[in-house]
């Protein structure tokens, strides 16, 4: 087949085009055409009022000898992912503690091994846990192990469900993941689209269905399975301790835990295991009427529904010299209660496949440092998170309402008195306040800065009756447990530190293909 990229045409074109564009790129007529694959679609709305798809696609012609190379057309290049050599007999099952992205890749690669390995995770199953975060949600009563953060799936399952990368993988890991998603439910567009996203309502499916498939290859996934121990004798895992007090003798350990295990973070370091605290971003959840982003980014055409909703991403190094920017986009989404700990509030951003909610909203952060943290000590980002998070939960009443400021007050320094056009989407509620009260100074200073600067980027960003909802606090792990080139600890054998909370990944995808890489180190070192 041929590999034809830059295929440009309105965005409302219809099928038949599409074929008739590949056609004249190559120089044949559109009946020479046998079959055509389309590799990435994306969005070009730079040029004055037009937008258009740009296409990349694999296409099986008739005579494909005779097609002339150029560089937009040239052979197909072969992106397959390799699956490594299967387990030998005998040894110990590995176990894998999380099940969210990083852990469910890295049980699936080692199950399609031969492993058989063990995955443990503290929260329940997908469907019970979404019945207990729409209970916090609905209620505020929060479980502490079945929540935003923990359950099957992670994080990222209540999200958006974004599958952007920047990974640039030779060994087609990303192609595998993704592969692997619409295999298990995700829907097949997530292959080929510049941003792909699934939608927190497919993602609870999809996830369940990964932990089926492990099972089905000899794995075994235990749920409210908490690691509270590591055992290590002679600096080398010997096994894992659950809540219970059972063990489970292996000397293959993967910490897949995410960014908010924070007992284990303390449970690590009492075992002597290497960490150090590590940078991360803290702010707030911007919202803005979806409507309005639409029509900024697509003018005329917005509400087509071949557009979707229209995303933004944006960044500006301030005059204090921190760094602010707008993360985790939710079109049509709305912003959640993400708590883990009682006593306080925790943002985070979700939207379903359809996009279909009135409003916008993106972390609005800033970066902040390991010297910002007032210790030296490894896990003082943790503390630090808890300062502001404990902060936002008393100015919003005590009871998980969230702490929120309309722009224009934010602004000005003012505390905000009345709601206006936009009807803020976080759950369990909102309390009108000054945010001022909940975030460093240093970070205000900068979201401000940011707002203006941003609205002369995107008009309109800076509306004075968008709404801001504090804190946002969990953008990345704050500790990173050291690793080896072999992907093990720095001083502790066969324990594999793995994903977004160790320190090593940002978002689903690069934590699915880290746990990839770790699982491929354990049978590599199997098969020696």
């Amino acid at each position: 087949m041929l590999r034809v990229t830059d295929i440009r045409l309105p965005f409302n074109h219809s099928d038949e085009e599409l074929t008739f564009a590949i056609a004249s790129k190559i120089r044949v007529k559109p009946g020479k055409i046998i079959s055509f694959q389309i590799i990435r679609k994306s969005i070009d709305a730079r040029k004055g009022g037009l937008i258009f798809f740009v296409y990349t696609v694999d296409v099986d012609v008739q005579n494909e000898n005779a097609v002339k190379p150029s560089p937009k057309i040239s052979p197909s290049p072969v992106e397959t992912y390799q699956l490594p050599k299967a387990a030998s007999k005998g040894g110990l099952r590995p176990v894998i503690v999380g099940t969210g992205p990083c852990g469910l890749f890295a049980g699936l690669i080692l199950a399609q091994a031969g492993f058989s390995p063990i995955l443990l995770e503290r929260g329940k199953p997908a469907k019970e846990r979404a019945r207990d975060v729409h209970e916090f949600w609905n209620t505020g009563t929060l479980d502490a192990a079945s929540n935003v953060q923990f359950g099957e799936g992670g994080a990222g399952t209540f999200s958006d469900g974004k599958l952007t990368t920047r990974i640039k993988d030779k060994a087609f890991r990303c192609t595998k993941v993704l592969g692997e998603l619409v295999q298990a439910g995700a829907p097949e567009e997530i292959l080929y689209t510049n941003k792909p996203h699934i939608g927190t309502d497919i993602l609870v499916k999809v996830v369940t269905n990964l932990r089926n498939r492990i099972i089905s290859l000899g794995g075994e996934v235990r749920f409210e399975s908490q690691v509270t121990d590591i055992a290590i004798e002679n600096e080398k895992v010997a096994g894992v301790i659950l809540a219970d007090g059972q063990t489970i003798e292996t000397d293959r350990v993967i910490i897949a835990i995410g960014h908010s295990a924070r007992d284990t973070y303390e449970m690590l370091h009492g075992k002597g295991v290497s960490l150090q605290a590590k940078a991360f971003s803290i702010g707030a959840r911007i919202e803005h009427p979806q409507s309005m982003i639409d029509k900024i980014q697509f003018g005329k055409f917005s509400g087509y529904p071949k557009l979707g909703r229209a995303e933004y991403r944006l960044s500006h190094r301030c005059e204090n010299g921190r760094g602010v920017y707008t993360f985790c986009m939710c079109p049509g989404g709305q912003v959640i209660g993400a708590s883990s700990e009682a006593g306080g509030v925790v943002t985070n951003g979700m939207s379903a496949f359809a996009r279909n909610k009135p409003n916008a909203n993106s972390g609005l952060v800033v970066g902040v440092t390991p010297e910002d943290f007032g210790d030296a000590h490894p896990l003082a980002g943790i503390e630090f998170q808890r300062k502001w998070e404990r902060a936002a939960f008393k100015l919003g009443g005590g009871d998980y309402k969230a702490p929120v400021q309309l722009v224009k007050d934010f602004l000005k320094a003012k505390t905000s008195k009345n709601l206006r056009q936009l009807e803020p989407s976080y759950k369990p509620g909102v309390q009108l306040c000054d945010l001022a009260e909940c975030l460093p100074a240093y970070v205000v200073n900068a979201m401000r800065e940011g707002i203006v600067v941003f609205d002369k980027k995107l008009p309109g960003f800076a509306m004075r009756d968008a709404v801001l909802t504090g804190v946002e606090t969990r953008t990345s792990a704050p500790v990173r447990i050291l690793r080896g080139d072999d992907f093990q600890s720095t001083n502790t054998a066969g324990l594999y530190p793995a994903g977004e909370g160790a320190g090593y990944a940002g978002g689903i995808i690069s934590a699915a293909v880290d746990g990839i890489k770790v699982a491929e180190a354990i049978c590599a070192i199997n098969n020696r």
